[in-house]
């Protein structure tokens, strides 16, 4: 089984999501007290959102690439940013590390296209929601990507990082969601994507008329698939 190396703390509220995620799988297909291989590097969250508000994406960019480079020097086999927001510097942080690193909208669109999918809502903070890099992946890849109004794209962000990084769940927020969900259901979406890696705390399947795809779980399920695909050849 190879190493996992996690770039995570962004915040630390769904990074621990991810470890349960990634050793419950793990145990799952092997048993008894097996488990996952983890290396975790995790941020102080404030500096980094501090860059990010201030638009300094140099500055996120170079702290990433060198913690890819630590996590690489440490032993990992492959890497994942444990955000959807930081995809966008994915390729720098992959070229600094020189390993592989699994994109989090790859096995999300995966499985939306499983379902036999094809126009789905994505949620997430205003820069995944907004930027290019997040929706052309998904595009690239046959989908077509309905987001929330502007009112409503500033309210789902407020409530990331004003609340849900912030480990405050609120029944409040979660009704905002709710609606959003539905003008976007009958704006047509077919599903809706959990493009923040906190939004699955505040959100279940009993809360949206649409299928849900939540990112941190099929991310850290499609990691285990990565790390074990030797030992899946051994067995198999």
């Amino acid at each position: 089984m190879k190493t996992i190396g996690l770039i995570g703390g962004m915040s630390w509220e769904s990074t621990q999501t991810y470890y349960r995620i990634l050793n419950e799988t793990v145990k799952a297909r092997l048993g008894g007290l097996h488990s996952a291989k983890i290396l975790l590097y995790s941020v102080d969250f404030g500096e980094v959102e501090a860059w990010m508000r201030a638009d300094d994406w140099a500055a996120v960019e170079h702290h990433l690439t060198r913690i890819a480079r630590r996590l690489k020097r440490a032993g990992a086999d492959l890497l994942l940013i444990c955000t959807n927001t930081m995809h966008r510097l994915a390729a720098a942080v992959e070229a600094a590390a020189e390993l592989p690193l699994l994109h989090i909208a790859d096995p999300t669109a995966d499985a939306i296209k499983a379902r036999g999918l094809q126009r789905v809502a994505l949620l997430g903070t205003r820069i995944t929601m907004e930027a290019p890099f997040y929706r052309q992946r998904l595009e690239t890849g046959g989908l077509a990507v309905l987001t929330p109004t502007a009112s409503q794209r500033q309210q789902v962000d407020e409530i990331i990082f004003k609340e849900l990084c912030l480990g405050k769940i609120l029944p409040a927020s979660r009704i905002v969601y709710r609606d959003i969900i539905a003008d976007l259901a009958a704006a047509g979406a077919q599903g809706v994507i959990l493009g923040c890696t906190e939004i699955g705390l505040l959100i279940g399947p009993q809360d949206s008329p649409l299928p849900l795809f939540d990112t941190t779980e099929l991310h850290a399920q499609a990691a285990v698939e990565m790390a074990m695909a030797e030992v899946n050849r051994i067995v198999g």
